[in-house]
């Protein structure tokens, strides 16, 4: 089943932050705590790690796009055969 990744709140009061760069792309195989993107965060960039293994379905946000914490981000696909499907 595919996983959806949304924006972690890494601070007491991150409200928001921007998605400075995607490190991977539709159909590239990611691990467990590889990373997604970078994100900058109130004092810093922070990495965005997979949660899951499998493959990177597509981005829902752009690089430069400022979302709220919670805001979905990206799609992983269980398998490769899900993202075939179209997951």
């Amino acid at each position: 089943m595919a996983e959806i990744v949304k924006l972690p709140k890494w601070g007491l009061s991150m409200e928001e932050g921007p998605i400075v760069e995607w490190m991977v792309g539709p159909g590239d195989d990611v691990a467990q705590g590889d990373v997604l993107a970078t994100v900058e965060s109130e004092k810093a960039q922070m990495d965005l790690p997979a949660p899951v293994g499998g493959v990177f379905a597509r981005a829902l946000v752009e690089e430069g796009e400022t979302v709220d914490v919670g805001v979905e981000l990206c799609v992983i696909a269980a398998d490769r055969a899900e993202y075939e499907a179209g997951a």
